[in-house]
């Protein structure tokens, strides 16, 4: 039997990536640090918290990393564990240096002392791109990163990238670009508008305010690319891949999608910080704009092109926009309802 450590096991990416490895007779070990919240409502929410064997670790604390490899002996390492959220990387960039750039080389040296067999895999970030020179961008694209998260994940991507050429470690980097499930955190755009628009078509809220309504970002769905994690796994040799859906939209599209699923229609009014969504039956303001939630400009779209993975792995993205619109604000809608 296969046995895989999950770090970050608590996250969108953690839970997704649990289930299917379950599915596919792995043990499955999560990894959790002992003074954090040890939160699992994802796991519980997929039905497989029962079956995950949770161990304490922490990736900064070497020693106690060692102990843990060495007692359950995995033969694959998903480290997901990260301060995954841009914008408090900004008020938190040492914090976020610590974890996402030395815990990657932290555990990718524990894992050439204890066992350098161990299959390993990064969640690199999209966000490396930041002010990217071309679009869409590729594995061969230069990173030119924008925050202090995109920083820090560059360092533990290129990390990973010398541990797989110096020491000939099965390594491989996922770059992922945004995938989003209805296990996501509130705190993130795509939670924030299909919970909100839920609420609104159930008369518990009145409007939702937000940034930059023509951003736009490559959005896909986490349980497809979690498939694409494990499969970089299973190759003989490790590698880099990014994984994307290939397809731009806007957050004002992604307002308009999941208003219609609500039965709402949006009217645009005003630009930029003007701007504003009215319900089109009934006149009210729906959307507002405020400078509190723009993001610093990027140059240029951030834009993914996964041909190496689908020609590589075999893999592409299962559901669509739409359906991932669709997915999101029907469990919304039965969260608001219950």
């Amino acid at each position: 039997m296969k046995r895989a450590l999950i770090t970050g096991i608590s996250g969108q990416d953690g839970a997704y990536l649990s289930k299917l490895l379950l599915d596919e007779a792995y043990e499955v070990f999560g990894a959790h640090r002992i003074s954090s919240r040890n939160t699992n409502w994802r796991l519980q929410e997929l039905g497989i918290a029962d079956r995950v064997k949770m161990v304490p670790f922490d990736m900064l604390d070497t020693l106690e990393a060692v102990r843990t490899l060495q007692r359950i002996k995995p033969t694959e390492i998903y480290n997901l564990g990260a301060h995954s959220f841009v914008a408090s990387s900004f008020q938190q960039p040492v914090h976020t240096a610590e974890v996402d750039a030395l815990g990657v080389v932290k555990l990718l040296e524990v894992i050439r002392t204890v066992d350098d067999s161990i299959r390993f895999y990064q969640a690199s970030s999209s966000e490396m791109f930041g002010s990217a020179v071309a679009c869409p961008q590729s594995e061969e694209t230069p990173f030119h990163p924008r925050s202090p998260y995109g920083v820090a994940k560059l360092f533990g991507h290129w990390t990973t990238v010398n541990y797989r050429e110096t020491y000939g470690m099965h390594a491989s980097s996922g770059i992922l670009f945004n995938h989003e499930s209805p296990l996501r955190g509130e705190e993130y755009v795509t939670r924030k508008i299909a919970r909100s628009l839920a609420r609104l078509k159930l008369g518990l809220q009145d409007s939702i305010t937000l940034g930059n309504l023509d951003a736009q970002r490559d959005w896909g769905y986490a349980g497809d690319y979690v498939k694409g994690m494990w499969l970089m796994l299973q190759r003989a040799e490790g590698d880099d891949y990014v994984l994307s859906s290939g397809v731009p939209h806007s957050v004002r599209q992604f307002v308009e999608a999941a208003a219609h699923c609500v039965g709402l229609e949006i009217e645009w009014c005003g630009a930029g910080l003007d701007s504003y969504g009215m319900d089109a039956k009934s006149g009210k303001k729906v959307v507002t704009v405020s400078e509190e939630f723009y993001r610093p400009p990027e140059k240029t779209q951030l834009l993914g092109n996964p041909e190496k993975a689908k020609r590589n792995l075999g893999w592409k993205p299962e559901v669509d926009f739409q359906q991932l619109i669709e997915m999101l604000v029907k469990r919304e809608l039965e969260r608001a309802s219950a």
